[in-house]
């Protein structure tokens, strides 16, 4: 069964047996007495160690986010790698909100947020300990530091500036990020999903205008904020 396995009988005997996955844990595994968000990190564990058998994301998770089911699939293979290699393995929500988080921190927020409402687990802003300021310890000189995006050759036009895009996961951008960005985004990937590109292409340009980008970073989109830097 492995590691992940071993783990899920670990936690499911200390609070319950599952009948199902995801959803109203509260009442679909018939718990008396224990939160909807503890369960909800044995839920978690199930469901990858399920995935990883049968490569089926939870039924109802669609309800929750707004890519597709390929690309959750994608999600649950990273989550899958990072919880087996957490040492040791998240045991309370807080934990699993936090490794969901530092997994899928390139993804779109209102996937992994829907993802951590799925469960019951912390969304982002109620974590402490999550700072969104800026590091206190940088090396002599440096004033600001940009965890960004990978940077294509070709924003590098003349030598001595280029553009840079930093994700909207990123705890210090996340609060920043406009409503009507987020809702062009997320109407954005609907209107892909319909195939319906003209009006996926307007959205990308209100995105665009707004000072924000849209990266496909391994297949998957991203929203991110677009810096300017000129170097002296």
């Amino acid at each position: 069964m492995g590691l992940l396995g071993s783990f899920i009988r670990f936690l499911l005997g200390q609070c319950c047996k599952p009948t199902t996955t995801g959803g109203d844990y509260s009442e679909s595994l018939g718990l008396h007495g224990i939160s909807a968000a503890t369960v909800g990190v044995s839920a978690l564990a199930q469901d990858l160690y399920n995935f990883e058998i049968t490569s089926q994301v939870p039924e109802g998770l669609a309800q929750h986010v707004v890519s597709s089911r390929k690309a959750q699939a994608n999600w649950y293979r990273k989550l899958v790698v990072a919880w087996r290699e957490a040492k040791p393995p998240p045991r309370t929500p807080e934990e699993a909100a936090r490794l969901v988080i530092q997994t899928l921190k390139q993804h779109q927020r209102p996937d992994v947020e829907g993802l951590l409402a799925f469960y019951g687990l912390p969304l982002p802003h109620t974590l402490v300990g999550l700072s969104a300021e800026a590091p206190t310890s940088l090396p002599q000189g440096v004033k600001y530091e940009f965890q960004t995006l990978p940077v294509d050759g070709k924003a590098i036009q003349d030598g001595d500036s280029l553009t840079v895009y930093v994700s909207t996961e990123d705890p210090r951008e996340s609060s920043f990020v406009p409503t009507d960005v987020q809702t062009a985004a997320i109407q954005r990937s609907e209107a892909r999903a319909v195939r319906d590109y003209t009006k996926a292409d307007a959205l990308r340009k209100k995105i665009i205008a707004a000072g924000y980008g849209v990266l496909n970073i391994q297949n998957e989109e991203v929203l991110a904020r677009k810096y300017r830097i000129r170097l002296r």
